[in-house]
């Protein structure tokens, strides 16, 4: 079950959660993949072709997470709340 259906909360702290989430979702990928490619640059010597590749994935890796994050809260604020 959905504990924010429970409990409201304020617009307030729904959107600092979602600035949290959003937040997150970006820098983990970027920073896993970046680091990712720069290891294996170093390790191959074909810097920066691994790093820009790691970014590159970690922007599509990003763009999905976020398509299906928006698309659950575009959801959500479409469905009449149950009483």
């Amino acid at each position: 079950m959905n504990d924010q259906r429970k409990s409201p909360r304020s617009p307030l702290w729904q959107a600092l959660d979602l600035a949290w989430e959003l937040g997150y979702s970006i820098a983990i990928p970027l920073v896993l993949f970046a680091l990712a490619g720069r290891w294996v640059d170093t390790r191959f010597h074909t810097s920066p072709w691994f790093l820009l590749g790691g970014m590159a994935v970690a922007i599509i890796f990003t763009t999905i997470l976020l398509i299906r994050k928006f698309s659950r809260l575009i959801k959500d604020v479409n469905t009449p709340p149950t009483s």
